[in-house]
């Protein structure tokens, strides 16, 4: 059974490094474990590991900069974005940067070295690795190389790196990740230490990192290490940085759940009711989910939405943790066609989310309202859409639940998605590892991928996007049959688009073809992007307004029509009269 329910991500550390028999250290390792205990869960810890080329005079600026900017830079990364986007960006900015320099200087001093990260978030160890440094993991008394050397030995049996950061301006990361046991211990070193010991030397040093082993102890045996390599004849820097993982959080618990349980769903509430500071004006959904109410500040006298879960899933943590993560992206996203959702109010003992106001309607009423809109009409209101949807993208989320009802517009004219509830954020994968669970959003408007293996990127957000533009145009489904079943037996439904131009016969077919690829059931034979579904949208609208006959007046503006009508029929009258009263004198 185990003992530490509640632990967190905790390592014990240590590490050294020294010139060896050369002037000039060009090695450099850093590490850095956040105070912050919610900095660890979304970022983790990072260590690092640079070794700069000796055949350069700026190996160890370039050594230190990639150690020091690459920690700096990754804590800076958007929250929602995963270890491997985060890192990735980082990387090829810092290539670039060394790269450009090494264009400028045409002497033998260019700014290149080598580079290996370990970023260990949750359960996880994410390597980063280029160049002919190392990761070694050392578990159960067994020592394993992680990282592949980018290099090649000569005839002279020296070895030539093959890739390294500045070397080149395209840059390829080996990235993988690894699940972590307690008591893991990693090892990352330069070449000055691996060249020159063997593996068994090695494993026998880290041996002697027993459970009570201090900061000190780290230090002392990556110390023997590289003297050790020292003696056995390196002649190049040496460098050794040792992590061991000492706790680990639950995979199946996070840390985000802790505050969770300090919390009281509400009851169900009346109008008239109060909860904090918030007065319940009223009640505009209640189910089995969920209850939303209109309710003003008392302190301010502002309207807002407040959205409590259902005391049905008081003991559900995927429901808790999909409610927290709402909370999360409404406030970690700042957009105006995106709900925002305020921070809790200070000492609330209650679980709920104090949501923007959003004045309008629907997509659902506005289509009730406009049962045969225009094209122009849909494909403004669906660009609207495809940007906000791509502000969601960038920040590394898909939806998941896109519908008319999650839509509004709003009485400025923009729109506005609401409703993060099954929004799947990057950063929040690798933070818990949630039980398999049921899509949540309408079977209607779920992508096929989604709806049978629980798969889902911004491809099938688009799909979800033109199963709205169809029903827009046409008031029907693409795939009709589907409608309304469970997800058992919409997962055995066999995908066969509908034409719509038989529901709209003015429809080009350039505009339905337009629409069958991006509801193609399978991603790889959608539109590659939204953009490019946009493109082809506006590329149909303009030929169809461009070839359609040009209106009457009286279809145009009929009150018009009958204004001028009457005009010309008083001018006929008014020269009557006219011509009337000259012959009488």
């Amino acid at each position: 059974m185990d003992k530490r329910p509640k632990a967190k991500l905790t390592v014990s550390m240590g590490g050294y490094s020294t010139a060896g028999n050369r002037e000039v250290n060009q090695d450099a390792f850093a590490l850095k474990d956040p105070y912050s205990d919610s900095e660890k869960r979304i970022k983790g810890i990072v260590a690092c590991v640079a070794d700069g080329v000796s055949c350069s005079d700026n190996g160890q600026q370039a050594s230190h900069t990639s150690v020091t900017q690459f920690i700096a830079d990754y804590y800076s990364t958007n929250n929602s974005w995963d270890v491997k986007q985060s890192a990735s960006k980082v990387l090829n900015s810092l290539n670039t940067w060394l790269y450009q320099h090494n264009q400028n200087d045409l002497r033998h001093n260019g700014l290149i070295t080598t580079f290996s990260s370990v970023i260990f978030k949750s359960t996880t160890a994410h390597l980063i690795h280029i160049g002919d440094s190392r990761i070694y993991r050392y578990r159960e008394q067994a020592l394993t190389q992680l990282s592949h050397d980018h290099s090649r030995r000569t005839h002279a049996k020296n070895s030539v790196l093959t890739r390294a950061l500045g070397m080149d301006c395209h840059l390829d990361i080996d990235y993988q990740a690894v699940s972590l046991q307690v008591d893991d211990l990693f090892m990352l070193s330069s070449d000055g230490v691996h060249d020159y010991l063997e593996k068994e030397v090695i494993a026998a040093n880290l041996s002697r990192l027993s459970e009570g082993a201090t900061t000190k102890d780290y230090e002392q045996v990556a110390k023997d290490i590289c003297d050790q390599a020292l003696a056995q004849g390196s002649s190049d820097n040496i460098s050794c940085l040792i992590v061991k993982i000492t706790t680990l959080p639950n995979a199946d618990l996070s840390e985000l759940f802790t505050h969770l349980s300090t919390l009281v769903i509400p009851p169900a509430l009346q109008v008239g009711n109060e909860i904090d500071c918030f007065r319940i004006d009223k009640v505009l959904h209640e189910g089995a989910r969920s209850h939303v109410y209109l309710a003003t500040d008392k302190s301010n006298q502002n309207k807002v939405v407040l959205k409590m879960p259902s005391l049905n899933f008081e003991e559900d943590l995927n429901y808790l943790l999909g409610f927290y993560k709402e909370q999360w992206v409404g406030q970690s996203i700042d957009n105006p066609s995106i709900m925002s959702i305020a921070n809790n109010i200070k000492n609330s003992v209650f679980l709920y989310h104090i949501c923007e106001y959003v004045e309008g309607v629907s997509l659902r009423q506005w289509m009730l309202d406009n049962p045969h809109p225009e094209l122009q009409q849909v494909n403004t209101i669906i660009n609207k859409v495809v940007n906000a949807v791509r502000v969601l993208q960038r920040a590394g989320m898909v939806h998941r639940d896109l519908k008319p009802e999650n839509i509004m517009l709003t009485s400025d004219g923009n729109i506005k998605i609401l409703d993060f509830g099954t929004v799947r954020v990057n950063g929040f994968e690798e933070i818990v590892k949630e039980q398999q669970e049921e899509p949540l959003g309408a079977v209607d408007y779920i992508a096929p991928e989604y709806l049978n293996n629980g798969e889902s990127s911004a491809l099938s957000d688009l799909f979800s996007i033109a199963v709205i533009a169809y029903e827009m145009l046409s008031g029907q489904l693409p795939y009709p049959s589907n409608q309304a079943q469970s997800l058992d037996r919409a997962r055995q439904y066999t995908w066969e688009y509908v034409s719509i131009q038989p529901l709209r016969p003015e429809i080009s077919s350039r505009l339905d073809k337009v629409l069958q690829k991006a509801l193609n059931p399978k991603p790889n034979q959608r539109y590659s992007s939204m953009s490019e579904f946009i493109g082809d949208l506006t590329k149909v609208q303009q030929r169809q307004i461009a070839k359609a006959p040009k209106k009457s007046l009286l279809e145009r503006d009929p009150v018009k029509f009958w204004q001028w009508l009457a005009f010309i029929f008083m001018g006929i009258s008014a020269s009557q009269l006219f011509i009337m009263l000259r012959d009488n004198f």
